[in-house]
């Protein structure tokens, strides 16, 4: 086992970089390097097993180790994935069993250091030294771009047909879906099926606000994921993942242009971490 590191300028803050590392559509960009169709599924927390999967389920069982936001990103890697279960340990496994991979941002001037410190077997040197190079190009692009995609997680501890069913029926979808205690959802239709709508109401409980949110079904893979288009034109998916009995739900969604970034991912967050609240209670 040896340990390569490679590192690249980027001109960005490092909270920007931070989310281009690990932002599910920036993270499944900039790993096409190493392999087309990669994704990860974690709730990102410290502590918690992610698995680095191929379009298929095949890949690696991990764990973060280590998460200090905007700075320190660390994983040790424990054996593999196949159809996303985690495969007995192998003479093969056993040799890279215990690896680390390691992420450091540091910031200067507006200039995002990333390092990146990797062990791995002799065998694979060569490609991912090829590869890696690659891989922080891709990301020095998305990082110094305009933002296109904003990632939001909670995690749940309930099951796959009471998560789907609560955040899809409206009878559940009322009581949940705003960002704060001053505001409420008082109506929500929801017609779950591809090329039909959905209409949110969202209201101030002093009444001088109220907006409709409202999308269009693109896709609809029942207790997998949910993509639509809002009323102008943005793109939002939904995931519904498992890992240990916990259900991952995960949304995307690309950013307006009047509201910052900061304040659009705080809006949506709080929104899931009210349906949490409302799921697990």
């Amino acid at each position: 086992m040896k340990t390569l590191t490679f590192s690249i300028d980027i001109s960005a803050p490092k909270e920007k970089v931070w989310y281009s590392l690990w932002d599910d559509e920036n993270y499944e960009n900039w790993t096409t390097a190493f392999s087309e169709g990669s994704f990860a599924v974690s709730d990102w927390n410290e502590g918690s097993k992610i698995y680095f999967c191929d379009p298929n389920g095949n890949g690696m069982n991990s764990k973060i180790v280590t998460k200090k936001p905007f700075d320190t990103m660390t994983f040790k890697h424990f054996g593999e994935l196949k159809d996303f279960t985690e495969l007995p340990e192998t003479e093969i496994t056993k040799t890279w069993s215990g690896s680390e991979e390691r992420y450091d941002l540091t910031e200067n001037n507006g200039v995002t250091t990333v390092t990146v410190h990797v062990d791995i077997v002799e065998s694979h040197l060569d490609y991912f030294n090829d590869a890696f190079p690659k891989a922080l190009e891709i990301l020095k692009n998305i990082a110094e771009s305009e933002t296109k995609t904003i990632t939001v997680k909670t995690t749940l501890d309930a099951s796959l047909e009471d998560v789907w069913n609560k955040f899809t029926q409206p009878e559940h979808i009322v009581n949940w879906n705003f960002a704060s205690d001053d505001w409420h959802c008082p109506k929500a239709e929801n017609h779950l099926e591809v090329g039909q709508n959905f209409v949110y109401t969202m209201a101030s409980k002093d009444g001088e606000m109220t907006f409709d949110f409202v999308g269009t079904y693109q896709k609809v893979i029942p207790m997998k994921k949910l993509v639509y288009t809002i009323a102008d034109g943005r793109k939002v998916t939904v995931k519904f993942d498992v890992i240990d009995s916990k259900v991952i739900l995960t949304e995307n969604f690309e950013p307006e242009n009047i509201h910052s970034v900061a304040l659009q991912r705080e809006g949506w967050q709080s929104i899931l971490n009210n349906f949490k609240k409302y799921t697990n209670q």
